[in-house]
């Protein structure tokens, strides 16, 4: 007998390619049902309210409580658009108005400020650095929540409460954009470049903005977008620092419907209403900027 066929006691015989294939693709099977059951989920979780909110907003107020969730109601839409924009001689769009300018100066300016700390905390060697950085990234772990009512106090020192500025100055600060900037800079902008930019006699300010914000804009504007989606969801601080109801944005306006709802049931389809037209500029903007915010999350992925 050949010393092949023989049997070792204490030693099994190696699995077949066959069945370590076998074995594989039921491993992969697996995995892959695992990934994708997971992301039914997360996609049903954040896409099934905005379905409701399209049914909802067709309906009126006998429709909203007498009907299935996602069924249509009698059509009910234009009137509903309607009464969202005449509601107090049309405040509705005043407040999308603010939410647009808090938004959009947020993330130009606020984007505009964490690229340029990024970019300083990777290129530049000064003392501390490291450290300062490490303050940032603690900033990132604090909630916003927590540090509405500290910049309530600093806003009632200075005089800017009920004003805009109480709501434009917080926004320059994200620490999240300034993490993301640093990460763009260390991916996007060689050192080699800025230093063949030194000898050409460009100084840091120039080299920025010649080079390195040019470099980074795909960061830049995936950092924007997230400012302009913090900063148009943002509640507890407008509703903090703002009591005059043309400054508020739309957030804390559709809130204070809310409240009015239950005494008067008609604000219902209203609130409903105002919510689907409230989402409709994140929409755009993230149809528009995704060729930009794709690749710029990509950053870092290849070196």
């Amino acid at each position: 007998m050949s010393t092949s066929t023989m049997s070792r006691p204490g030693i099994s015989a190696p699995a077949s390619p066959l069945k370590r294939r076998r074995s594989a693709r039921s491993g992969g099977f697996a995995s892959s049902f695992t990934v994708n059951a997971l992301l039914i989920l997360g996609c049903a979780y954040m896409v099934l309210p905005v379905v409701w909110l399209l049914f909802a907003s067709t309906k009126n107020t006998a429709d909203l409580y007498g009907t299935a969730a996602y069924a249509f109601g009698q059509p009910a839409f234009f009137d509903n658009v309607a009464a969202v924009l005449n509601q107090d001689g049309g405040v509705f769009l005043r407040w999308m108005a603010n939410s647009m300018f808090y938004a959009a100066f947020g993330a130009v300016f606020g984007g505009l400020i964490s690229v340029m700390a990024g970019y300083a905390f990777d290129k530049f060697q000064f003392r501390g650095r490291d450290s300062f950085f490490g303050i940032v990234l603690v900033g990132v772990l604090i909630p916003n929540t927590a540090t509405v009512l500290p910049m309530y106090l600093l806003a009632s020192v200075f005089g800017i409460t009920n004003t805009v500025w109480a709501i434009l100055i917080p926004v320059l600060c994200n620490p999240f954009g300034v993490y993301l900037a640093r990460v763009y800079s260390a991916s996007y902008v060689p050192a080699e470049t800025l230093e063949a930019a030194r000898v050409d006699g460009a100084g840091p300010i120039r080299s920025f903005f010649s080079l390195g914000l040019p470099m980074m804009m795909p960061g830049y504007i995936t950092i924007a977008l997230f400012q302009f989606v913090g900063v148009w969801n943002n509640f507890m601080l407008p509703l903090v620092m703002l009591q005059d109801q043309k400054l508020l944005p739309v957030s804390v306006g559709i809130s204070i419907w809310q409240g009015y709802a239950l005494p008067q049931p008609e604000f219902t389809p209203m609130v409903i209403t105002g919510s689907l037209l409230s989402i409709l500029p994140l929409l755009v903007a993230f149809i528009l900027l995704q060729r930009f915010w794709k690749s710029g999350l990509t950053a870092g992925s290849v070196k």
